[in-house]
């Protein structure tokens, strides 16, 4: 995301985002809606999203090839989408150079082709609604002869054209997209709304010299839906923590803070935020009112933009995020230990909490990036791992998942010792069920606490639960998922290890130096 640390947006050294924003607010009408008709003026926080997504290299070559824009409901994401494609299909969209000042100028794309992809095969979509209004009841229809726009397809004067497309239709063409909009993708959940994104996608690089590219515009998915905009997600938090290299992926989210859906002055103050500039013009105290009288997860996620918990949530991210604290494990610091390892398709996951005060924290994660079906985890390397950690920790107790690694868990006893070293099945019902409701009850209890690693934070809020006769277990979405829990599930038995150390009276206290008076 184009902001900093500090909230501030840092705007990009070469954009012909500038250019596009003139053209559209001097051609281009709002579409259907209350201020129909009216003069498009962009406003600054959606603005900025234009610029970031021109941006153009000293070569002149576009930096982004994929844009996501996340906003909550009403918030005008699809007639924006319009606004770009008609920019797209007419507008000086592409470098044609530098001005006197250093600045990129812009030109018009040869034979623009934008698609709209809609989710249902009854209706063109509400990007493509807001084209056709645009391009029919804007300046633009006067000063561009030979635009030609119909409801099923535009025209456009030079060769090139705007069409609607549908799960079945979006596969039948070329695949000369110059620009593919995905309106609303936590609504791509079937397999058939998964193939036209994939489809499509794929299209888009087949004419380079047109620099194609795609938007997605998107509120809140609901977590475990497996929606396009869920996984686009995913990708983004991957890219953040390092374990993906994407520069060409501009991720803009807003999302408002925490907050107590019954708090109507902190619910007020949460909507400004999370609406931006668009909250000027919006009743807020009526939608204060009526989003306190439904569901509580539809008002955080459409209203919100927040993440909502499924009823299968295993830990809620407001009580995650309460345990974090600004703390460190230090060499020579008396520990437990959890590990889970898969060899190919999962993670392998090594994670400690600490005796004294329950912190928590990951000592080395191997994710499977899903780049490669020959994948899988460097044995030795988890191996060398473990004998760091019982080098730089004091290990009191290590508690191992041994599924598929049994004779390398069995190592590790001989190593270390079978009484610090033990086998902890996890499909065992009975003892993971109380395993996990101790995990749970710590966190949200302050009992425990960890470091606010990304990835841990990641496994931990994938997690969900499975209902057992002792209790609930932990498991992922589906069993396919590539959303990983095996840190969390690490963490559970590193605190599991905790609670058995010390009562097994391992735990070492500091001794008090003597005061002197």
């Amino acid at each position: 995301m184009p902001y900093g640390p500090d909230g501030r947006w840092t705007a990009p050294q070469h954009s012909l985002g500038y250019q596009v924003i003139d053209w559209i607010e001097t051609y281009l009408v709002h579409g259907p809606g209350d201020v129909q008709g009216q003069p498009i003026e962009i406003d600054r926080e959606y603005a900025r999203f234009i610029v970031d997504s021109y941006e153009v290299t000293s070569s002149g070559r576009r930096r982004v090839n994929r844009a996501f824009l996340s906003r909550p409901k009403g918030r005008a994401k699809s007639e924006l989408a319009g606004a770009l494609g008609c920019a797209e299909a007419l507008g000086p969209v592409r470098f044609d150079g530098w001005d006197a000042n250093g600045a990129p100028v812009g030109r018009p794309i040869t034979y623009p082709y934008i698609r709209c992809l809609a989710t249902e095969e009854s209706q063109a979509g509400n990007t493509y609604d807001n084209i056709y209004y645009m391009l029919t009841e804007g300046p633009v229809i006067d000063d561009y002869p030979g635009l030609d726009v119909n409801l099923g397809q535009v025209n456009l004067p030079d060769g090139g054209k705007i069409v609607p497309s549908t799960a079945s239709s979006a596969s039948k063409d070329g695949g000369k997209e110059t620009l593919a909009i995905f309106d609303e993708t936590h609504l791509y959940t079937t397999p058939e709304l998964h193939r036209m994104h994939n489809t499509v996608s794929r299209n888009l690089l087949k004419r380079k010299l047109a620099e194609p590219w795609a938007l997605e515009t998107s509120t809140m998915y609901a977590p475990g839906e497996g929606s396009i905009a869920e996984h686009t997600h995913g990708e983004y938090l991957k890219v953040v923590e390092g374990l993906l290299e994407n520069p060409h992926l501009l991720f803009d989210h807003r999302e408002a803070p925490p907050v107590s859906i019954r708090n109507r002055a902190e619910l007020k103050k949460a909507l400004r935020y999370v609406y931006g500039p668009a909250a000027d013009w919006m009743d807020l105290d009526r939608m204060v009112i009526d989003l306190q009288s439904m569901p509580e997860h539809e008002a955080r996620r459409y209203f919100l933009n927040q993440p909502t918990a499924t009823q299968d949530t295993y830990i809620e991210k407001e009580a995650w995020n309460a345990a974090r604290v600004e703390l460190e494990p230090q060499p020579g610091d008396q520990i437990a230990i959890g590990f889970d390892g898969s060899l190919r398709y999962d993670a392998t996951a090594i994670v400690g909490c600490r005796l004294a005060d329950g912190l928590i924290f990951p000592i080395k994660v191997w994710e499977n990036p899903h780049t490669s079906e020959d994948w899988e985890v460097d044995v030795l390397e988890v191996s060398a791992a473990m004998s760091k950690a019982f080098d730089t920790y004091k290990v009191a107790w290590a508690y191992c998942d041994p599924a598929y690694w049994q004779d390398i868990v069995g190592r590790w006893a001989q190593e270390h010792g079978d009484k610090t070293v033990f086998e902890f099945w996890t499909h065992r019902d009975t003892a993971m069920a109380n395993a996990c409701e101790r995990f749970k009850t710590g966190i949200e209890t302050g009992q425990l606490w960890h470091t606010g690693d990304k990835t841990l934070t990641r496994h931990v809020l994938n997690a969900r639960t499975r209902e057992v006769r002792a209790g609930f277990v932990i498991r992922k979405e589906t069993k396919k998922s590539k959303r990983h829990i095996d840190a969390c599930m690490a963490a559970v038995l590193a605190v599991e290890a905790r609670a058995d150390a010390i009562a097994d009276g391992r735990l070492k206290r500091r001794k008090r130096r003597a005061m002197s008076y």
